[in-house]
């Protein structure tokens, strides 16, 4: 076994981490506010091989009555992972999809103090984290019909999927409106100043879809998400070095390199080997 999967395998890690409730939740009670964060972690992770060498040891997940979601970079020093969530009372499709965007996050090694959001890629891992809470969130649907947290609810199993499928429906309009389904590569050259932009801009919610078939096609391809941002200068690199170093630290972790190499077929601009 590599070493860093020994490491991890009598740790702590993501899949295991403690999670604490902070903020303002209203009149929700903690026990289903932690059965939903649980549910919803284990259909994004189940399967998913944890092979970053930065674990968190807890998980906290805050609500805040306004703002975006977001994860809080705190700068303690501490390994606990800070998700900030923004959701109605007792909405748990909301609190579950916003849980699983930020948790991709932190699978990507993005919850350190060090680690904030940068042009010209931070697109791309946006993309890559919404596609990740959207198939952890067909899962959930799934899950909940089958077996709900809460007695005699499994037809919210079905409201689960359809707000899902809002998303997606949105989301392919404007992978349609933009061009990304006809040529890709001509797509990121005609609006790359745009793609470019910081957040989960409108172009990064279509190639969500993109990255979340490679996610159903190639299942063992999600975890290469844990080799994302351990080189300097993460994100704010030039594309081709991004994703140059991303399979390069994918072979250092022994994970599928897959991601990064269809990633960069598909906008034109393959990673070369220094």
């Amino acid at each position: 076994m590599p070493k860093s999967q020994a490491t991890c395998a009598s740790r702590t890690t993501l899949r295991s981490a403690p999670i604490e409730l902070s903020g303002d939740w209203g009149r929700m009670l903690p026990l289903p506010i932690e059965s939903v964060v649980r549910r919803m972690r284990h259909s994004c992770l189940d399967g998913v091989r944890l092979v970053s060498d930065s674990q968190p040891t807890r998980l906290r997940i805050e609500e805040r009555t306004s703002g975006p979601p977001s994860i809080w970079l705190h700068p303690d020093g501490s390994t606990m992972a800070w998700i900030i969530v923004d959701i109605g009372e007792r909405d748990w499709s909301k609190l579950a999809y916003q849980f699983g965007h930020e948790l991709g996050h932190v699978l990507a090694n993005s919850w350190r103090s060090d680690a904030k959001p940068a042009a010209p890629c931070q697109w791309l891992e946006e993309a890559m984290v919404e596609a990740f809470s959207l198939r952890g969130l067909q899962r959930l649907a799934a899950d909940w019909k089958k077996n709900p947290p809460f007695a005699g609810d499994n037809a919210f199993g079905d409201a689960i999927a359809e707000y899902r499928q809002d998303i997606v429906r949105r989301y392919a309009g404007f992978a349609e409106s933009q061009g990304l389904n006809r040529d890709p590569a001509a797509w990121f050259a005609n609006h790359r100043s745009a793609i470019e932009m910081p957040g989960l801009n409108p172009f990064a919610q279509a190639m969500c879809l993109t990255i979340l078939a490679e996610y159903d096609q190639i299942p063992n391809c999600v975890e290469a998400l844990g080799a994302l941002n351990r080189w300097p200068g993460r994100s704010g690199i030039p594309v081709v070095d991004y994703l140059r170093r991303w399979k390069e630290s994918c072979a250092e972790l022994h994970a599928s390199a897959h991601l990064p190499l269809r990633v960069g077929e598909l906008l034109g601009v393959v990673p070369q080997n220094q």
